[in-house]
């Protein structure tokens, strides 16, 4: 089980409920975005897991600019030396196809680090196209929700392409999986491996708190509401999932 991950605290907490492997980001309300380089070395201070970290310059499309494009790459470099164990990334073009070139090319920065083409395969135009062209690249594994706003909704298609890969990479189900959907997921998918939030949240330890100023856009949480990975919730995954495998 992977656990997605934007603190120390998230970290430790997914450790404890027994997941395997954590994906490290930032602002997880757009989806993940590249992490600072000090909370990566200080998640691997605190944990034992590995850690596969967000290359994702900003949130949206995954039609990235040239400049936004030497921000990944110069992450790329950087989260390596910083002791990342994976990289997470993916990149389209206008018509929603892989951008075989350019993730050819930022593969070629990972070296031998395993990489995971993430949930911009969920915009892909054609997803059996997509899946032969990430698995010639070299990806490790991909992670989907099968084109649909959740990995229940999207349990069809995950389960032809976990059929069409054929253990050439491992399709990651992940998008809104709870304790509640889990067992008819991984029975109606055969996936082996699995991708969660399983957050809570938790209140601001704040005393004075000045509830008229919001630092984001209006639809985002309160400032005072902190969003954490659960360990229980982690645990109670793994618990159904171990029943099941």
């Amino acid at each position: 089980m992977e656990v997605c991950v934007d603190s120390v605290e998230s970290a430790i907490n997914a450790e404890r409920g027994g997941a395997s492997r954590i994906e490290l980001c930032c602002n997880l309300l757009e989806g993940g975005t590249t992490p600072s380089y000090g909370l990566l070395q200080v998640v691997k201070q605190h944990t034992h897991l590995p850690v596969f970290v967000m290359v994702r310059p900003r949130g949206g499309d995954f039609l990235y600019s040239e400049h936004e494009i030497a921000v990944m790459r110069a992450d790329l470099k950087g989260l390596r030396a910083c002791g990342a164990d994976g990289i997470v990334f993916g990149v389209l073009t206008k018509a929603a196809q892989i951008d075989v070139n350019l993730c050819r090319e930022l593969l070629s920065l990972c070296g031998t680090f395993p990489v995971t083409f993430h949930r911009a395969f969920d915009m892909v135009q054609d997803p059996v196209t997509a899946l032969e062209d990430i698995i010639s690249l070299g990806f490790s594994r991909v992670l989907t929700s099968g084109g649909e706003l959740s990995a229940l909704d999207g349990l069809p298609m995950i389960g032809k392409l976990i059929e069409q890969a054929n253990g050439r990479i491992t399709v990651v189900p992940g998008g809104g999986i709870t304790e509640r959907n889990l067992q008819r997921i991984l029975e109606g998918s055969g996936a082996c491996e699995f991708h969660c939030s399983a957050s809570t949240s938790r209140d601001s330890d704040m005393r004075i708190r000045n509830g008229a100023v919001r630092m984001g856009t209006p639809c985002c949480s309160s400032e005072f509401s902190i969003k954490v990975v659960d360990a229980s919730r982690v645990r109670a995954l793994c618990s159904i999932a171990k029943g099941i495998l």
